[in-house]
């Protein structure tokens, strides 16, 4: 059978959580699937390792993504008997007269559920765009029961319709010896203290100021030195946020990394000494996850989808309550055998979210379509 996934959003949406996901979905599908042909629309260069026996590489346009999307997809897929078209990037793209069945994996409804987070360029194309894309699809493949729920809280439509793939993190994330890691983290960045990590981008749905203010209350209650260090582009409310550390007279407690090349976010997961995550709202929330395959100890937030992505795998709490993520921060420092266990929780935590899984059971939906 011919299957097209449109993979553009692996270069357009690289380091975020939609081009991770398209990025592995893809490399497994083509270690998983050697019966079928898969065919992949692409954008930008690095495409030859995604090349092998039954996979047909389709090279586009960017600046003329919509000749793309509304003529040339159309008739490819006429031209090459596909039965069936994945668009992973929340369907956006997706036209209605593709002449096959349609897949889209909708990761979650932020502009729905709070709106004012997001970018006003995006959320009107979001909010455009997405009811057609759920009426178009045949099948919408969604990361968390969570967000099946807010599917089915704004679209009335057959449940039977969605289905739930966990996502994973990718096998670079494991265990790796501490003082190696810490070494280079000393070096690149000039981060020697003991830290706290938080990474995952600083819109205000990810509650970043809670941390600020958590954090400042812990400072004088834990029995040795810690930074907290800031892992991500300097984007959204990032700005507001060093002003209220020079408000708090935290500033020398406080590193910001920058953007991170995802080669150097295994390192930073293996050296902390706790990773925190305090996230209003997410469809999935992977950089727990990840923090989880390399030993991290996790605190994170009771919310949303984090709690079936975390599980046992880490202390979760009310992330806008300050107190309670002071008490845990301290809780989990001053302890080394409650950082052990946490640990070992969420380790074993993590072995039930593989890629390979993942990748299988969105080639079953194709299938199943």
């Amino acid at each position: 059978m011919n299957f097209a996934l449109d993979a553009r959003g692996i270069n357009w949406y690289k380091g975020t959580g939609i081009g991770t996901y398209t990025d592995n979905l893809l490399k497994y599908m083509l270690i998983n699937n050697e019966n079928d042909s898969l065919h992949i629309f692409w954008s930008g260069d690095n495409y030859k390792q995604y090349k092998n026996e039954n996979s047909h590489i389709i090279m586009t346009s960017k600046k003329y993504h919509k000749f793309f999307e509304q003529n040339y997809f159309p008739s490819y897929i006429r031209n090459n008997d596909i039965s069936v078209l994945h668009v992973p990037q929340n369907g956006i793209g997706l036209s209605d007269n593709i002449p096959c069945k349609k897949v889209v994996t909708v990761h979650d409804l932020i502009p729905y559920i709070i709106p004012e987070t997001v970018g006003r360029g995006y959320l009107l194309k979001f909010l455009k765009f997405m009811p057609d894309i759920i009426a178009m699809s045949d099948a919408i493949i969604t990361v968390s029961t969570e967000s099946k729920n807010t599917i089915l809280k704004f679209f009335p439509i057959d449940e039977k319709k969605i289905y739930v793939i966990p996502l994973a993190a990718d096998s670079k994330y494991l265990p790796l010896n501490k003082n190696t890691c810490k070494n280079v983290v000393k070096t690149k960045f000039n981060i020697s203290k003991p830290f706290i990590l938080y990474l995952g981008g600083f819109s205000p749905r990810k509650n970043v100021k809670s941390l600020i203010y958590a954090f400042k209350k812990s400072i004088s209650n834990l029995d040795k030195e810690y930074d907290l260090v800031l892992a991500g582009s300097d984007r959204n409310e990032c700005q507001e946020i060093k002003s209220l550390i020079n408000d708090l007279n935290i500033s020398d407690n406080i590193k910001f990394t920058g953007f991170l090349e995802e080669e150097l976010l295994p390192i930073f997961y293996n050296s902390c000494d706790l990773f925190v995550y305090p996230s209003l709202y997410e469809g999935f929330g992977l950089p727990p996850l990840e923090a989880m395959c390399c030993g991290a100890p996790v605190l994170s937030s009771n919310l949303s989808s984090i709690p079936e992505v975390v599980g046992t795998g880490g202390i979760l709490v009310n992330p806008t309550d300050v107190n309670e993520l002071s008490d845990n921060i301290i809780k989990i420092l001053n302890n080394i055998e409650l950082q052990d266990e946490l640990k070992s929780n969420a380790l074993n935590r993590a072995k039930k979210f593989s890629w390979s899984i993942t990748a299988k059971k969105t080639l079953d939906v194709y299938n199943s379509i």
